[in-house]
């Protein structure tokens, strides 16, 4: 009886491993397989070694999504964080109303990012969004067209980001602030210094293990970015707001380059991994510790 009580469990879990391992790791590997192949409109298994990467290196519509990539990260990462921060200091001080507040600014966090893109498409469309508010109200010479500018609109795709991530990146703040202990910053202010100070030099680097955290779950979502890229700008006005999902959307499905896509993926893989692999070896490489 106990023997199958032990077994019973794994014979629970058993499908959705074999399935996980399968339609998750097996794809991945396929994709790998693709990638140094001729695959064009059906797979090919005709091996071409790294020339799907040559060629997908030389492209500078590659190049292109590599820096809108970079950018998007950079920006979205960091004012998310920034924000984030600001936002779990204000509620911090006990401010009237704060579970209303919170659960405004967390509000857009139940959004997926295709909602999040096709609401800020509508507002920063020129001919019907704020623009077109704006100079009805009598402010004829107000312009805001970043959405139709090529070297502008990628930042249309940040403001949406940071619009939808920035109350999840507080709530993760908020509640490392809470952790904290009182007496610490009960015994600084007796020490004379200001509340600035308290949270400069003793409050935000206690939450260390916070940012770092926050930091991993917002530049994983950068990578990928690729609803809300198509839900806003659809990778235009071109090709201006490519990303390496947009791209490699692209190339397999409206080009017929499955080789060239599945390189782009592979690629992609590799960054997620370069962000994730350290993130979970400190953890597991903490917990002896912890104990």
């Amino acid at each position: 009886m106990k023997s199958l009580d032990n077994l019973l469990p794994k014979l629970v879990l058993a499908p959705a491993f074999v399935l996980g391992l399968a339609f998750i790791y097996g794809f991945m590997v396929w994709n790998g397989v693709l990638s140094v192949t001729a695959s064009r409109m059906l797979p090919n298994y005709e091996f071409v070694g790294l020339e799907q990467y040559v060629r997908l290196f030389d492209m500078d519509r590659w190049w292109v999504a590599l820096r809108n990539m970079a950018l998007f990260g950079v920006l979205y990462v960091g004012l998310s964080m920034a924000l984030g921060v600001l936002l779990a200091i204000l509620l911090d001080q006990k401010v009237r109303a704060e579970g209303f507040i919170r659960t405004i600014y967390l509000y857009p966090m139940a959004l997926s990012f295709v909602v999040t893109g096709t609401a800020w498409k509508w507002i920063l469309n020129p001919s019907d969004g704020l623009q077109k508010l704006m100079q009805d109200l009598g402010w004829t010479s107000f312009t805001f067209d970043w959405l139709v500018q090529s070297d502008m609109a990628i930042y249309c795709v940040v403001i949406a980001g940071v619009w939808q991530s920035a109350g999840f990146a507080m709530a993760l703040f908020l509640a490392g602030l809470r952790g904290i202990d009182d007496s610490i910053i009960k015994a600084a202010q007796i020490d004379g210094a200001s509340l600035p100070r308290i949270y400069w030099r003793i409050v935000l680097p206690a939450l260390r293990p916070v940012f770092f955290s926050t930091l991993m779950v917002l530049a994983h979502l950068s990578i990928k970015s690729f609803d809300l890229v198509m839900a806003l700008t659809a990778g235009g006005p071109g090709y201006a707001t490519d990303v390496p999902a947009t791209f490699m959307y692209a190339m397999s499905f409206s080009r017929g380059q499955i080789g060239l896509g599945a390189a782009s993926a592979t690629i992609m893989l590799a960054t997620v991994a370069a962000i994730v692999v350290p993130y979970l070896y400190s953890e597991l490489r903490s917990k002896p510790h912890d104990r």
